[in-house]
């Protein structure tokens, strides 16, 4: 695959070029500055031989987000290769080419364009029209309205991306329990806040007068002390470059504390301990996880804090420097800083938290937001944090409550007039600092939540957040429709009794808005 993209690196050139005019428009509306691009994406090719062929458009889709050159969305594309299609885009090996030899990649196969409702021209004189209203109510309302898997309280919205409007509405202005679709608010509040190229920083101070080695959380729950960090903060290079900067002061043993004073309030979410995220502290590694995973629920240690700083005093060790048990401290103004490692930029963070449903880091950013904005950083902080961000946007909040950041909290509440609105500020091209909100959205049948759903029909043209919690199942995201119109929507059902049937019933109505022609 290297040699490969080597001998077409001229013609991705070439593409790139070329195709400029026609992407730059959406891709401006659409993906994340290359600035804030520190890592590559995860993609999920399959299908043998074809893989070859779609990694060299590996540049071309780094520099644009989830397109490629052609306007392609990436997912659609491994779809199609997924079900050994064949033809299309060949990215530089078309007739004539070098690539028709023997052996070489068959061309990735063809999907149809998209957004062209954020910046194409489907028709003459501009963009296409969204769907009727009456379309989309003959076509949502049987699904949505009359459907008993959706529970006794269901509400739902559906707008047009490029302008805001809604076209069509099920009690829309009805806060209902959001479950995680409350993470696209605290992505919206925490970029806003922060901006989408903030970074959070673990630190050591020495103090000068006493000696103590204080390890600062800087509220980094991907904080990492895995020998491979794949671009995380390592909590292992934190303890070599302080051991490093220990012995330049002649010093081989220190006293070790940790400070996680950044944060107020209780550690403990009100649901209690839960597999679902560690308790909410300044400093943890690795989510606090006890285990291998990255994502999901699993076992976490009873104190985050304490098991992070245990484990710095035996990277230490293994550098030189003895130190002993760790207990809880607060760094003075005094000390001085040995090191730092900071977290990918926040525009990375929150795709992962989107992509994943990541509470953990939800949790965080909701805290960094209310640290950010002058409010206290606990729940209720955050929580207050996150409204008053989201009403300095001018954003519908009425109705709208918000206990946590990650929507793990059952009192929390959520319009579908809300959330589509968060996806068209996400949307518009003045606001770029928020496009992460879209590109983190779980692409269905491919990625995060969503990797598992979507087996037919709408794969690769959805994107959405989902939620569930007992008797509560959500889905708020975009749909490409077949001539390549964007929309957004908002799907809530609370006091559902079968879990399945409602997650499945929520998917068929997103599906039903990709089959649903402008």
């Amino acid at each position: 695959m290297a040699r490969a993209a080597d001998a077409v690196r001229p013609r991705l050139a070439r593409f790139a070029r070329a195709a400029g005019p026609r992407v730059a428009r959406f891709a401006r509306a659409t993906a994340p500055r290359l600035t804030r691009i520190t890592r590559p994406k995860t993609w999920q090719y399959t299908a043998g031989a074809a893989t070859a062929g779609l990694a060299l458009a590996a540049g071309v889709v780094t520099a644009a987000g989830p397109w490629d050159s052609t306007g392609q969305r990436t997912a659609e594309r491994d779809r199609a290769v997924a079900l050994d299609h064949t033809g299309g885009t060949d990215h530089g090996h078309g007739a004539g080419a070098s690539g028709t030899a023997p052996g070489s990649p068959r061309p990735a196969p063809s999907a149809g364009a998209v957004l062209t409702g954020l910046g194409g021209t489907t028709t003459p004189g501009g963009v296409k029209a969204a769907p009727g209203a009456e379309n989309l109510a003959d076509l949502l309302d049987p699904l949505l309205k009359d459907e008993p898997a959706l529970g006794g309280h269901r509400a739902a919205a559906v707008v047009d991306l490029t302008t805001g409007k809604r076209l069509y509405g099920l009690d829309a202005d009805a806060a209902l329990t959001p479950a995680s679709t409350t993470k696209i608010a605290t992505a919206v509040a925490a970029l806003t806040a922060l901006g989408p190229d903030h970074r959070l920083t673990t630190r050591t101070a020495l103090e000068a007068d006493t000696g103590e080695l204080v390890l600062v959380g800087g509220g980094d729950p991907t904080l990492t002390a895995r020998e491979e960090a794949h671009g995380l903060a390592s909590l292992r290079t934190l303890a070599e470059k302080t051991a490093a900067a220990l012995k330049k002061r002649d010093v081989r043993k220190v006293t070790l504390s940790y400070d996680t004073t950044l944060y107020a309030g209780t550690d403990l979410h009100p649901i209690g301990v839960n597999e679902n995220l560690a308790r909410v502290t300044a400093l943890m590694a690795d989510e606090g996880r006890t285990d291998d995973s990255t994502s999901g629920p699993a076992p976490r240690v009873a104190d985050p804090a304490d098991a992070a700083a245990r484990t710095f005093a035996d990277l230490l060790k293994q550098h030189g420097i003895t130190a002993s048990p760790p207990g809880p401290s607060k760094a003075t103004g005094r000390a001085a800083t040995l090191a730092r490692v900071s977290s990918p930029p926040l525009s990375a963070l929150v795709e992962r938290m989107l992509t994943n449903s990541d509470n953990d880091l939800a949790e965080a950013l909701a805290r960094h937001t209310a640290v950010a904005t002058g409010k206290r950083a606990d729940f209720a902080g955050a929580g207050a944090a996150i409204t008053a961000r989201l009403k300095q946007l001018g954003l519908p909040v009425d109705g709208a409550r918000f206990h946590d950041g990650s929507g793990l909290d059952r009192t929390d509440l959520i319009t579908p007039d809300l959330l589509t609105t968060l996806l068209t500020e996400a949307a518009d091209p003045d606001r770029p600092q928020l496009r992460a909100v879209l590109t983190g959205l779980p692409v269905a049948h491919f990625t995060g939540t969503l990797s598992g759903r979507y087996t037919d029909g709408a794969a690769g043209l959805v994107r959405a957040k989902t939620g569930t919690l007992t008797g509560v199942n959500t889905l708020a995201g975009t749909v490409t429709t077949p001539d390549g119109h964007v929309l957004g929507f908002a799907f809530l059902a609370n006091d559902t009794t079968d879990p399945y049937t409602a997650q499945t019933t929520l998917d068929r109505a997103a599906t039903a808005l990709a089959s649903e022609p402008s």
